[in-house]
């Protein structure tokens, strides 16, 4: 079958990839998202953490972005605790669903998606204590090597610019 696939630049310019696929009668299909809700329960997982301090910290994860969303915590993907969700549309055409804010207890940190590249997001992690970030995602160790109010003021903010963000495109 003859495919035509639809390529596009990621947003940082770095890579290329393809958005969508046309065959030969001219149906096209969109890439799909790997990064998607499932019905795992977030309890179970959280139980599978090995190391205590990383299980008890996403407790407290749980708790601060449920809080602030007020939203319930769903799985998104195997290992990522997600918090609501909001739609987007890229001018490539690529469009999909996507966790506002969440989280995923990994062996080395949590990580943190979501929490930061909004506008004043630096000032915050300047004050939020020992963290790394790369690619939009937030590293913590442990929660009681940062300041839990500055990190609440960064979730806050970063779900408030993207419901913001993401209002004015419905």
């Amino acid at each position: 079958m003859l495919v035509k696939i639809h390529w596009s630049w990621s947003e940082t310019g770095d890579k290329i990839y393809p958005v969508s696929f046309t065959n030969w009668f001219g149906d096209k299909f969109m890439a799909e998202n790997k990064t998607k809700p499932t019905t795992t329960s977030v309890p179970a997982f959280l139980d599978t953490c090995a190391d205590e301090t990383r299980r008890t910290d996403a407790k407290d994860l749980v708790r601060m972005m449920q809080k602030i969303t007020g939203k319930k915590p769903a799985m998104w993907g195997p290992s990522i605790v997600g918090f609501d969700s909001y739609h987007y549309l890229y001018e490539s055409g690529r469009e999909g669903d996507m966790l506002l804010v969440g989280f995923s207890p990994r062996k080395a940190a949590n990580v943190l998606y979501g929490a930061i590249g909004f506008d004043g997001a630096e000032a915050l992690l300047a004050k939020l204590g020992k963290h790394t970030t790369g690619k939009g995602c937030l590293y913590i160790k442990k929660l009681a090597d940062v300041d839990v109010k500055v990190l609440e003021t960064l979730i806050e903010t970063a779900v408030a610019a993207t419901r913001a963000q993401h209002a004015k495109r419905a």
